[in-house]
């Protein structure tokens, strides 16, 4: 029997609500991210509406070059509070259609509809059906794509946006992966590319010609599970937390370099508390917990400390981080970007002593 997954995907989301919220700003690149201050600001465009990209704008890029390239955006800095809300009205709609669903980010989930439908057909009116409801009751569009795997799924969410639906079935995918760019492969980036272009890996078809073991013999063993990917041999199940998944970081660019520690501490604090709301929300517990620091001239450094076991306490992980942070309260530069990353993840451990333990080590 055929799997039948669903990766649905929220077009230019932050934008998405923000044009919603503010009709008119239909029509008008949108820019969500830092101050743009006439092309002087610091900080990176979190994400922009199609209309933006039309100007080469888009994700990470420093936010002084995306004004120089488009002064006349409407630039606004993220309603997260907002964007929440949306959020989760829409992930409230997707879960409903089916019991085996994943969330892996604000703006992205995964649903397996295998038990409710029995052919591809079933499965488009499906998602015309969700997409309809996102669209009338949360008033944004989705994307979705459709496949027997995740990776493929993912690939075909992103194949028709904005607001469309891609299906792929098993005997369309080669000729459906053929001639995409090998960044369409979730987890290839720019560097990756580069790396692989080398090797005369161009597109999807270049590997999809390529044996398994020749693959390996070329990139090891990223080879081979890229390999497995574009071949349908991607067998992870939709679930709700995924073990693998190795860290939860947030990170806050200062418009100007500061060596004001009590708003150092404060942003240090808001990043903790919005990392904890997720992580509460999700059930997911840490041990390792890292403070990244990034002074001017773009000195960086890591420092993290270990518990003994997993918790769930942001006064705890404050604590730690004030420690970290006083380990350079001799350094004379200021600080240009802070961050938190919590690691060695898991979902709802075993240890039942969790709060007491915690309590005892404060």
């Amino acid at each position: 029997m055929n799997r039948f997954i669903l990766h649905c995907d929220l077009d230019c989301f932050f934008a998405a609500v923000e044009e919603r919220d503010n009709p008119e700003y239909i029509g008008k690149p949108i820019i969500i991210g830092a101050d743009p201050k006439e092309g002087k600001g610091r900080g990176v465009v979190s994400t922009c509406n199609y209309e933006a990209r039309k100007f080469g704008l888009h994700s990470a890029m420093p936010i002084s070059l995306a004004y120089k390239r488009c002064p006349h955006g409407i630039y606004l800095h993220p309603n997260f509070e907002n964007y929440q809300t949306a959020s989760k009205k829409v992930m409230e709609i997707v879960n409903s259609y089916s019991d085996k669903f994943q969330q892996v980010s604000i703006d992205e989930a995964y649903l397996d509809v295998s038990e409710k439908c029995n052919n591809f057909e079933e499965v488009n009116a499906l998602a015309e059906k969700l997409k309809y409801d996102i669209q009338t009751k949360v008033g944004i569009t989705i994307s979705i794509g459709c496949a027997t795997t995740k990776s493929i799924a993912k690939i075909a969410s992103d194949y028709n946006k904005p607001n469309g639906i891609t299906i792929v079935e098993p005997n369309q995918t080669k000729a459906f992966l053929n001639n995409l760019d090998i960044t369409r492969i979730p987890g290839i980036g720019k560097k990756s590319k580069v790396y692989y272009n080398k090797k005369g890996i161009k597109t999807i078809g270049d590997i999809l010609n390529l044996t398994l073991p020749k693959m390996v013999q070329l990139f090891g063993k990223n080879g081979e599970w890229v390999w497995n990917v574009v071949n349908g041999f991607d067998t992870r199940e939709v679930e709700e937390f995924q073990g693998d998944r190795k860290s939860i970081s947030k990170e806050r660019t200062f418009y100007e370099d500061t060596d004001d520690f009590q708003l150092i501490i404060s942003k240090l604090e808001e990043i903790n508390n919005r990392i904890h709301k997720n992580l509460i929300k999700s059930k997911i517990y840490y041990k390792t917990v890292s403070l990244k620091i990034r002074f001017e001239g773009f000195i960086t450094y890591t420092r993290s400390k270990s518990f003994t076991h997993h918790i769930q306490d942001k006064n705890q992980v404050l604590k730690v981080i004030i420690e970290l942070l006083n380990q350079f309260s001799s350094m004379e530069k200021k600080v240009r970007l802070i961050g938190i990353r919590l690691s060695n993840l898991e979902k709802a451990p075993s240890v039942t002593q969790t709060t007491l333990l915690s309590y005892l080590e404060a």
